[in-house]
């Protein structure tokens, strides 16, 4: 397999194995079976369920899991050593089955995807890890020990260094046991980590079922407005439509998309558009089981179709008990253009500035669109906001004659379309991206925080809070909204792995921003800026000569560039980060 074709991802890996097994088994080996099926059914699988994991394999006595969080990882292994206390175990003692003791390694790192299984050094190392963990304990990598930070309450104890088989230099080990130095169980506190949430959502790409391609627009914009709305409501978790759009035109099990996405129900549904008329299927779907929660079908006219989508939101609230409030009601109801000819028109456009392929002439289609929609509505907020996203995008990739002026045409659109709805959050997140650029972070900030409060779900919120609590001075703040972001779109990750690998070098964590950072230039490998942070931190680490290849490999994507310009263009509001980012280099003897 070429080496750019494979699959590559950043995760933490956990691998647990049962302390004493083949004693155990030679002993009494059906009272063995037994208990450790009972210790996965009652301990282990609910909680790498609780704590969105996935059992990658099951090798014997020894388990394999994956996950995208490592603060899930450590949570969830730290739940399973504390439950050899809990009162059912102590009563499977009593009654005389054998005790299932584990121990546990975990390790954050690249691995390699290959159809359900991964492999590679990120794997290795996690398995060398587990058999240095005391029975019932835990031991981590040094990336995993400081990554968590004090997101936990639980302290690892230093082990030392280890040398493993094919890793060039040696790993410094965390070791921690419920009863160790670090305190009795009952001093300790997990902090909880986001789980799959019980009111949590996927919206699948409607199938157009119209025998017409060119109605994709039309199947993808009622999904994606679907998203749209339950993305308002507080109490639910709704992955966002990159992710969910990435299983489009594939045949799927829900189940498999509730694990792959962290979600326990998933909406799917098909559009049949004729004329005037048009009908719509939807049913949800339990991830966990397959089961259908609620399913229908609608066969309206075309100007009903914003009465269907209330409905259907509605009835998803419904299924999964999750309760509205008073303003969130208020702002469901109240989101309908007045012109269906304009909304057409909406949804052709946002195709287009979405749409897989990005550049002038998509950019320029989609502009079209939506200047028509507000010809036809010149009230419709959604359409000015979308105009205003356009313009950004043109603003950061360049397309135009003129893309300075896009930014000031950005921040038009998005007052127009707050102008027209104060409750368009999409607005506010535009005009918080545009006062960022303009170095103006408190108006960033208040902008922002508006945004989130009338659509919490939104990953390009969450991540530009991060971002500009990064600029603020804020660097660790920042990597719970970042990793928020990543949760709700985990198809988008490779693009807010660059903020989060810069908010932990600004922290000192040089480790964990090396490993991140480096994730990022593997799945984006056009980007120059990672790159100079990536330097940084492995100048940090005394890695001197991977620094310098990639501040060359910065010179050759970008032979122009200039660091003083590149920081100064930086809304940076603390001199210290500038500094740990150029002493980084420095170290490194960057730049040369």
């Amino acid at each position: 397999m070429a080496e750019e074709h494979l699959n590559r991802k950043l995760a933490a890996i956990l691998v647990a194995d049962v302390v004493g097994y083949s004693r155990l088994m030679g002993a009494d080996e059906a009272g063995t079976l037994s208990a450790l099926k009972h210790h996965r059914e009652a301990v282990f699988d609910p909680a790498v369920a609780a704590h969105s994991g996935r059992v990658v394999k099951l090798i014997g006595d020894g388990t394999i899991v994956e996950f995208g969080s490592v603060v899930d990882a450590v949570n969830c292994a730290i739940a399973v050593q504390r439950a050899n206390g809990t009162p059912a175990e102590r009563a499977d003692k009593a009654a005389g089955q054998p005790a299932i003791v584990l121990r546990i390694g975990i390790n954050l790192g690249d691995v390699i995807i290959e159809d359900r299984d991964i492999y590679g050094d990120g794997v290795n190392i996690a398995a060398r890890l587990e058999p240095l963990a005391e029975p019932g304990g835990i031991c981590v990598s040094s990336i995993v020990n400081e990554s968590v930070g004090n997101r936990i309450d639980v302290r690892f104890e230093d082990s030392g260094e280890i040398h493993v088989k094919n890793i060039d230099r040696p790993i410094r080990v965390w070791k921690w046991h419920p009863d160790g130095k670090t305190g009795s169980p009952q001093q300790l506190r997990v902090v909880e980590s986001p789980s799959v949430a019980a009111a949590s959502i996927a919206v699948l790409p409607f199938t157009n079922m119209s025998g017409d391609p060119e109605q994709e627009y039309f199947s993808d914009g009622i999904s994606e407005d679907i998203i749209t709305d339950l993305s308002k409501i507080a109490g639910l978790t709704v992955i966002a439509r990159n992710s969910s759009f990435t299983y489009k035109g594939r045949s799927v099990d829900v189940r498999d998309v509730g694990r792959e996405l962290g979600v326990r129900s998933v909406l799917e549904g098909s559009i049949r558009r004729a004329g005037k008329r048009v009908r719509i299927t939807a049913q949800l779907v339990d991830a966990s089981s397959g089961g259908h929660l609620w399913a229908d079908r609608y066969d309206r006219d075309l100007t009903d179709i914003f009465a269907v989508q209330d409905d259907v939101t509605h009835r998803i609230v419904d299924a999964l008990k999750v309760t509205l409030s008073p303003a969130e009601r208020a702002r469901l109801a109240d989101n309908e253009p007045s012109n269906i000819d304009a909304y057409d028109c909406f949804l052709r456009g946002r195709e287009m500035m979405l749409g897989r392929e990005k550049n002038r002439a998509t950019f320029e289609e989609a502009v079209q669109f939506f200047k028509k929609a507000l010809e036809l509505d010149p009230g419709y907020s959604q359409a000015y906001a979308c105009l205003g996203f356009a313009y950004m995008f043109d603003y950061q990739n360049r397309w135009s004659d003129d893309p300075d002026a896009s930014l000031g045409l950005a921040k038009e659109n998005a007052r127009l379309a707050i102008d027209k709805d104060p409750n368009e959050p999409l607005a506010h997140c535009i005009a918080a991206l545009a006062a960022s650029f303009e170095k103006d972070l408190d108006r960033a900030l208040s902008e922002i925080h508006v945004a989130l409060s009338l659509n919490p779900n939104m990953p390009l919120a969450h991540n530009l809070l991060g971002s500009l609590r990064i600029y603020s001075g804020r660097p660790l703040d920042a990597i719970p909204e970042i990793e928020q972001a990543m949760r709700l779109d985990p198809a988008f990750s490779p693009q807010f792995l660059h903020f989060l690998g810069m908010a932990y070098l600004l922290t000192g964590k040089y480790e964990t921003a090396a490993a991140l950072l480096r994730q990022r230039v593997l799945q984006v490998p056009g980007t120059d800026f990672t790159r100079v942070l990536l330097a940084s931190a492995l100048g940090h680490l005394g890695e001197v000569e991977d620094a310098r290849r990639f501040w060359s490999e910065l010179k050759g994507i970008n032979p122009g560039y200039t660091l003083t310009d590149h920081l100064g263009r930086q809304p940076f509001r603390r001199e210290e980060d500038i500094r740990c980012i150029t002493e980084g280099l420095a170290k490194a003897g960057l730049p040369d």
